[in-house]
């Protein structure tokens, strides 16, 4: 949680520069997954060090979960699902481990990962052209509404991430909140959104995006 929290400050602080972990001006495939693969940018590692991160250092679930993160991925993630079929279904070890932890890791990384790839490429930007971040009807689907990235990028507060109903990780944070797991949800208003999509925005591209995934 702290790693991804840091990096995420990061890509929206410095959206598609050298202090962004996974720079989209850099390529395709660096935006994907190449950022994970080589050293990062010098002037990454600058801001890293220059941020103040207290608010999360300061956070003993947090920390607590990145200082004994392997301790507690290994059996949760890898041990106790994969032996769930061998156990109750008499599965080899080796198609579990390959059905229940591999194929549907690497699915779900690959699907992650289109945010930082299709969703600053390929689409729309209804909220606000200044930025390479879109509304990707690609990253939409596969992500169950987390590709709505223009409107994310423009209004970076704004839980739900989206203004338009189809966002599943919006329904879940609001269940949080309903059960006080969750709280101080933002949202920004209906007329900050029209103002700034009037001034900064291309209202051709709003209509096309919510034609093809408004009413999912």
């Amino acid at each position: 949680m702290f790693t991804w929290a840091r990096d995420h400050v990061l890509h929206h602080k410095y959206s598609d520069t050298d202090a962004d972990p996974h720079n989209s001006n850099r390529g395709l495939f660096l935006a994907h997954m190449g950022w994970l693969m080589m050293k990062k940018h010098p002037l990454l590692r600058q801001k890293q060090r220059e941020m103040d991160w207290s608010e999360l250092t300061n956070d003993k679930l947090i920390m607590f979960q990145h200082n004994y993160f392997l301790y507690v991925y290994i059996p949760i993630a890898v041990i106790i699902p994969v032996s769930v079929p061998v156990y109750f279904w008499n599965e080899s070890l080796w198609n579990s481990f390959f059905v229940v932890y591999l194929l549907q890791y690497v699915t779900n990384l690959h699907i992650t990962w289109s945010i930082n790839s299709a969703a600053h490429r390929w689409g729309p930007k209804p909220y606000d052209t200044r930025i390479k971040a879109v509304q990707s009807t690609i990253a939409t689907v596969l992500t169950l509404g987390d590709g709505y990235h223009n409107f994310h990028h423009a209004f970076p507060w704004d839980y739900r991430m989206t203004n338009q109903p189809f966002c599943v990780s919006a329904r879940v944070l609001e269940i949080l909140a309903y059960l006080g797991l969750a709280y101080d949800l933002k949202m920004v208003t209906p007329n900050i959104v029209q103002g700034h999509a009037k001034k900064h925005g291309d209202t051709a591209d709003r209509d096309t995006f919510v034609d093809a995934v408004g009413n999912l």
